[in-house]
């Protein structure tokens, strides 16, 4: 009974956070000049549209995959690509006139004011995140299966393995992930359908490429909370510090199960 009396305080205290932040950089009359998602014109949205369709490709292409193997390969090429899509989303923006550092709030704060503020935030995130995770758990029973990422790490048997994919999702993933669903898609999505469409959207899709249901709710949330930390810091690397953060203490608790709960 005091256990869920805790979380339940703890969720509610998640949600006053973000819906402080929210409502911080609504008010903001600066907002657009200092990030300035809303020049972004008909080239980019039509870039967003071409990798939204791309996503949808694979999502529906993945769904038709009874059980599909996940090898180091696949790690390398998905890294590799998405630094391509980095490469051209930044070509395509410099030859159009705009400063990628400058839109992205690359020099905006110090290094120490970027890790202590995706720290704050993340550790209130969590409450959040476990909430939205024990709803699906309740949806979709006790059984559900893994992501295919987490099954890959867990039953490694390499050391070189578990080091490549550790790598891989505290550097790659956040660097490309947030570069693509919150600096480039979500400003596309802000500039057209407005703050809070924008927001829930671009959750949605970072939700559904990891084509996995019973992550979805959870990977929903951390989606809204990483946008919402951009938003509010006006520094692309505040959420990607997040992003890192959250990926290598998921991995721990993967690496140490006697130590750290699952």
């Amino acid at each position: 009974m005091f256990d869920s009396l805790i979380n339940s305080l703890l969720v509610v205290a998640g949600l006053y956070v973000y819906l402080s932040l929210y409502r911080q950089v609504a008010v903001r009359q600066d907002g657009a000049a200092a990030l300035g998602e809303r020049q972004l014109g008909f080239p980019e949205a039509l870039a967003a549209a071409l990798l939204v369709g791309w996503f949808a490709l694979n999502v529906v292409a993945a769904a038709k995959m009874e059980q599909a193997v996940f090898q180091t390969r696949d790690l390398l090429v998905t890294g590799g690509f998405s630094l391509a899509v980095i490469c051209i989303l930044t070509a395509l923006l410099q030859l159009r006139g705009f400063s990628v550092l400058s839109l992205g709030g690359f020099s905006r704060l110090g290094f120490g004011r970027i890790v202590s503020t995706a720290a704050v935030l993340l550790f209130a995130a969590y409450p959040l995140l476990f909430a939205a995770d024990g709803i699906s758990r309740w949806l979709l029973g006790g059984g559900s299966s893994k992501q295919q990422i987490v099954e890959m790490f867990t039953g490694s048997e390499t050391l070189q393995q578990r080091v490549l994919i550790i790598v891989l999702a505290i550097t790659i993933a956040p660097l490309a992930e947030e570069f693509i669903f919150r600096f480039f898609l979500y400003g596309v999505l802000k500039r057209y359908l407005g703050r809070g469409p924008g927001l829930l959207l671009n959750a949605l899709l970072f939700a559904a490429v990891h084509v996995h249901l019973p992550s979805f709710g959870p990977l929903f949330v951390l989606g809204g909370c990483l946008t919402l930390a951009y938003e509010w810091s006006g520094s692309i690397l505040v959420s990607m510090t997040m992003h890192a953060l959250f990926n290598f203490l998921s991995l721990s608790a993967l690496a140490f199960p006697n130590l750290i709960p699952q």
